[in-house]
């Protein structure tokens, strides 16, 4: 097993999925984490559902540049298959990187679009990732 594989073995355990997980993926390209996305579809034991599915699932693996567009309408239109109790995943490249995004954007985008940061995780080299939850209704 390669280092790269090894680690991204790890970050799928910080991402807290588990076989049988529905994972739905946004904002996928050329310049996403392979062995991250490998090593989750092998973890949950079947492949992530792209845009266009309309399945509930456990959780959404949001893939975000700097210049991808209003990061509050994403997070409210990648929300429309989640399931009670789902998260979402934003992933954004690591400060230095290409499309960066500050934390900032996603501390003050996250509120207005009914989630709020729970945790942060180092999933790769390139890819810093943020967990979200949608607000509780009291």
């Amino acid at each position: 097993m390669s280092e790269a594989q090894t680690a991204a073995g790890d970050a799928v355990v910080q991402l807290g999925f588990k076989d049988g997980d529905y994972i739905q993926e946004f904002g996928y390209d050329e310049d996403v984490d392979l062995d991250l996305r490998e090593g989750i579809e092998e973890l949950v034991g079947g492949d992530l559902l792209d845009e266009d599915d309309q399945e509930v699932v456990d959780a959404v693996l949001l893939w975000f540049r700097e210049g991808d567009g209003d990061l509050v309408d994403t997070l409210v239109d990648v929300q429309t298959t989640l399931d009670d109790g789902g998260v979402v995943w934003l992933l954004t490249p690591k400060a230095g990187r290409d499309g960066h995004v500050p934390p900032s954007e996603v501390n003050d985008a996250a509120p207005t679009a009914g989630l709020h940061v729970t945790t942060t995780a180092r999933v790769s080299s390139d890819w810093s990732a943020t967990r979200l939850m949608p607000k509780r209704n009291t």
